[in-house]
């Protein structure tokens, strides 16, 4: 036996680094899809308890049904204030069940008039969600600290920003630097989303409210979750951006590995607040 034959190859060698390459990129692909079939799937039962509950009760004539999640619904006298409320909530359908559509490459690809009008709703939208979310949050007194006031008005400010630089990149015909900003306006559009969810996900994992006090709905949980709703999924999207485009192996299968683990305890919180928020609404 030749010292030669006991010793892998050059080639070996590239191959095997080769396959690693091609692991990791689908391990990578597969825990975003992961992530982003969970995250649809609960946000679908978020805007079905939207329709059912908010707009249900708006198609009854029994708007008087919003108080019983929304206290401060209602403000005699400031009509414009009541107006942006009512606005905000019910776009939130509408925005939640066209974006996750405006992410789905089959769909832009087989269907480009669909998704360019999508995005022209979607856009329009989520810019009055915005605004009319400022307005609401600083007009009235509100449930939740002042903290969480600035949080919220950051995520709309980012939201207003992510909008303008998604369409001016499809406008000069940027195509991958506008996916990347319609990707991270979605993740922004999601705040309010994910604020449930995380709280959820928090209260299951404490068995029960902890670092907040539930009838004032502040402490430092709450001032904490009202950043974590935008600036995790944004920082996790950035280093799904890293790992998909120059990473090494292990830095794509590290990435891999804590998609899936943010992906379960998401679940967690989604089936919490379906449980314990939404479906209980719903008729």
């Amino acid at each position: 036996m030749t010292y030669a034959s006991i010793e892998p190859t050059a080639g070996s060698g590239a191959q095997d680094g080769a396959a690693m390459a091609a692991f990791s990129r689908k391990a990578l692909s597969a825990a975003a899809t992961f992530w982003f079939a969970i995250a649809v799937g609960g946000q679908m039962v978020f805007a079905a308890y939207i329709l059912s509950f908010y707009a249900g009760a708006a198609v009854r004539g029994d708007l008087a049904a919003w108080k019983k999640v929304l206290p401060t619904f209602h403000v005699a006298g400031d009509t414009m204030g009541n107006t942006a409320l009512i606005v905000h909530v019910l776009i939130a359908a509408i925005v939640t069940l066209g974006g996750p559509l405006q992410l789905i490459p089959k769909v832009r690809a087989s269907f480009p008039v669909c998704h360019r009008w999508n995005g022209r709703v979607y856009f329009a939208t989520v810019v009055v969600a915005a605004v009319t979310g400022l307005y609401v949050i600083w007009s009235r007194n509100g449930a939740g600290s002042f903290t969480q006031h600035i949080a919220i008005s950051i995520n709309a400010v980012l939201i207003l920003l992510a909008a303008l630089l998604a369409l001016r990149h499809v406008l000069a015909r940027r195509l991958a630097q506008h996916r990347r900003w319609a990707m991270r306006l979605f993740l922004l559009v999601s705040g309010s989303w994910f604020f449930r969810v995380m709280l959820m996900f928090w209260i299951a994992v404490n068995g029960g409210p902890a670092g907040f006090n539930p009838e004032t709905f502040r402490g430092p949980a709450l001032d904490a979750i009202a950043f974590l709703q935008y600036l995790l999924p944004l920082a996790v999207l950035e280093l799904y951006f890293m790992a998909k485009e120059g990473a090494s192996p292990a830095w794509r299968l590290a990435t891999s590995a804590g998609i899936v683990a943010l992906t379960v305890a998401m679940s967690v919180g989604i089936v919490v607040a379906s449980m314990g928020m939404w479906l209980p609404h719903m008729r």
